[in-house]
């Protein structure tokens, strides 16, 4: 029997979540808490349920607004596994930290409806998608019947083939223009509470990632939140001639200019110098 999305503990939640991501001036954090292996970064780090657990609740404390747990790695090249060993990597670690702090913000970060559903289940109340419903056609049937936030984000090609040959001509202009017709295509499914997320490092060149960034500011007239994922990434690491774990600095860097031309979520890795630069920028907007 195909488990019902809609309970009275959801319900109350998603309330509570709505209040977070509505418009306002005040910027989100997601922390980034991969239960994988193999992810670019932070693959292995977090594998251990009780580790996982431990980390999520740590990024709360520093400053997280919603914790994004993953359990398949999108990383360039990444192989694919089965939704059920997603969900089992998921699970424990989802229900782990809503046992200890049930008021816990959850977003699940796949593209498979069997692990949205049962994640949504459990108190997720967020969905965020990489692959915009294209690598499962039930996936946006069950955000919409949950009436539950999305994140919907560009990628060109998939995490196994994503970077082979990226080609734009303008990008900016291709990827606003393939929001457009992806937010009246989302909205049709009764999905009316869309982030978008340009898909930095998801099929783009570097010059391409770049040329986003610069002018993140024209994804403004969509008038939709724009949450930006450069944590550690290799538009980060391949300029500065550094390693992944040597790239908090550039991070840093790139939220701050995120900020400054109107993103309004970060997903990151490190929560509490996300936080910083939040505040900060707080400060600088209100001075």
């Amino acid at each position: 029997m195909r488990q019902s999305i809609d309970n009275l503990k959801n319900r109350e939640r998603l309330k509570s979540f709505h209040k977070i991501i509505a418009p306002s001036k005040k910027v989100r954090i997601l922390g980034i808490l991969n239960v994988t292996p193999d992810s670019f970064f932070d693959g292995g780090i977090n594998y251990s349920v009780d580790k996982a657990i431990s980390s999520g609740l740590k990024m709360i404390s520093d400053g997280a607004d919603i914790i994004d747990i993953g359990g398949q790695s999108s990383r360039p090249g990444a192989e694919s596994i089965s939704a059920s060993e997603e969900w089992s990597r998921v699970e424990p670690v989802l229900k782990g930290i809503l046992d200890i702090n049930p008021d816990a913000q959850i977003s699940i970060d796949t593209y498979r409806s069997f692990v949205a559903r049962k994640a949504i289940y459990e108190g997720a109340v967020l969905v965020n998608d990489i692959s915009s419903g294209t690598l499962d056609n039930e996936l946006l049937s069950v955000v919409g019947e949950a009436k539950i936030p999305y994140v919907l984000m560009h990628m060109e090609g998939k995490p196994k083939n994503m970077q082979n040959s990226p080609t734009y001509e303008n990008v900016v202009n291709e990827v606003y223009e393939w929001f457009e017709e992806k937010i009246e295509f989302i909205n049709s499914f009764g999905i009316n509470d869309v982030i978008i997320d340009p898909g930095f490092g998801f099929g783009k060149r570097l010059e391409d990632n770049y040329m986003l960034l610069k002018h993140l500011n024209e994804f403004r007239k969509l008038e939709l939140p724009i949450m930006v994922g450069v944590s550690r990434k290799s538009m980060i690491y391949k300029p500065l001639k550094c390693q992944p774990n040597e790239a908090l600095n550039g991070t840093t860097a790139i939220h701050a200019w995120a900020l400054d031309r109107g993103a309004s979520l970060l997903r990151c890795h490190d929560v509490k110098a996300a936080h910083e630069v939040v505040t900060l920028h707080h400060h600088l907007c209100n001075s």
